[in-house]
């Protein structure tokens, strides 16, 4: 057995099972090449697992008659190798897609590290043998992934993993599928270092059977990402912000997490006029949401988006819409007069007006997100310009 080496970090191997009787064996014998500490878990199998499980009762077999679902048996695998004393646990499938030869791999990143660190194996999606529908859904799952947590990873979706097992949350909301893309998250969230390993991966067709429910896991992973963004931007974002301010003065702050991220002053400056431009269109509510969505999608600065979309503070808004209404009927002569009676407004009132407000808030947020962008983008190289000479 070659047992590679790992100073004082106990490990162990999980092998979550169900109806993969044709794969399971060559899996299980590949991993008894590196460890005996291995934890199978047969998430109640119908087909020949339990017979093939009776040549390795030497090992760790949980067995359970209902099928309950992916996330459950790694749970309780967790949950068995901690009472075992294992301080970290590698997950690997048993549909034959992973090679138990790349375990090394994840044992020589945990002996470099020095802090909890969760490994994802990252495959190759371009490869010809890679399902489409697995290789849009990583992409998905990678996007998700990094608007919840602004990590960005190129494989969320591997089940090929090393989980540190005392760091991770003591709760779950999930026991499918969508568990994988669960704790990921929530382990970011505890400051985990989350990265990606390079793995290999094989799919074949005639041997591996998928239990991926499009429509059913699909739904439910959507429900998952719904409620994680929620967390995310109504209490991990702001969390994480007031702790920087707590440790740092205000102006500390701007100057260095705002004026000298990596990111370049143009970068900086179309992340304050997206969010400007946003904050001043007719998306009442969703302003703060949209900023940073958006800023995610096109790799902006989520924070400068933020405080640019807060332009639409109530103190501003009666200037906003009056500028709105004034620049529409300019476009669109309307033979109402305009009025900001706010303690008059009626559905009618609005409707008259709608058109003109709608035409005139876009483009009073394009003139004056390019403005700003622009007065934001002089302003930054003024300023870089000054801190070179001062070197």
């Amino acid at each position: 057995m070659n047992t590679p080496k790992t100073s004082h970090k106990k490990w162990c191997v999980l092998i979550p099972t169900y109806n993969n009787a044709k794969t399971l064996q060559r899996v299980v014998n590949g991993v008894l090449h590196y460890t005996t500490d291995v934890f199978i878990i047969n998430d109640g199998s119908t087909d020949d697992t339990t017979n093939i499980l009776k040549e390795y009762e030497h090992l760790h077999v949980l067995q359970y008659t209902q099928n309950k679902g992916k996330g459950y048996a790694l749970q309780l695998g967790f949950k068995e190798a901690l009472k075992n004393g294992f301080d970290y646990a590698i997950t690997i499938d048993s549909d034959g897609q992973h090679y138990p030869d790349d375990i090394p791999v994840f044992l020589e990143v945990l002996e470099q590290s020095n802090t909890p660190i969760l490994l994802i194996g990252s495959r190759n999606m371009t490869h010809e043998s890679v399902p489409k529908k697995s290789s849009f859904g990583n992409r998905f799952s990678n996007f998700w992934f990094r608007f919840e947590t602004g990590i960005t990873l190129n494989d969320t979706q591997s089940g090929y993993r090393l989980y540190p097992l005392h760091y991770l949350p003591k709760r779950f909301f999930t026991k499918k599928f969508e568990f994988e893309i669960e704790v990921i998250v929530r382990a970011a969230w505890k400051n985990i270092t989350v990265k990606n390993v390079p793995i290999k991966v094989l799919y074949d067709a005639n041997e591996r059977v998928s239990h991926f429910r499009p429509f059913k896991d699909f739904t439910r992973i959507s429900i998952l990402n719904t409620v994680l963004v929620t967390i995310a931007i109504g209490y991990i974002k702001p969390m994480n912000f007031f702790r920087k301010l707590k440790k740092k003065s205000f102006k500390s702050f701007i100057k260095e997490d705002i004026l000298q991220t990596q990111d370049s002053n143009k970068v900086k400056a179309l992340s304050l006029a997206m969010g400007v431009f946003i904050g001043i269109i007719p998306a009442w509510g969703f302003q703060s949401f949209l900023s940073i969505f958006l800023a995610s999608i096109f790799r902006l600065n989520k924070a400068i988006s933020f405080v640019g979309s807060n332009v639409s503070i109530p103190p501003m808004i009666p200037f906003i819409v009056l500028g709105s209404l004034e620049i529409g009927g300019f476009f669109i002569p309307n033979e109402h007069p305009i009025s900001l009676d706010f303690d008059d407004i009626t559905f009618e009132s609005i409707q008259v007006h709608l058109v003109q407000y709608l035409i005139g808030s876009f483009i009073l947020a394009t003139f004056t997100a390019l403005i700003l962008g622009f007065i934001c983008y002089l302003v930054l190289n003024f300023y870089t310009r000054k801190a070179t000479k001062n070197v």
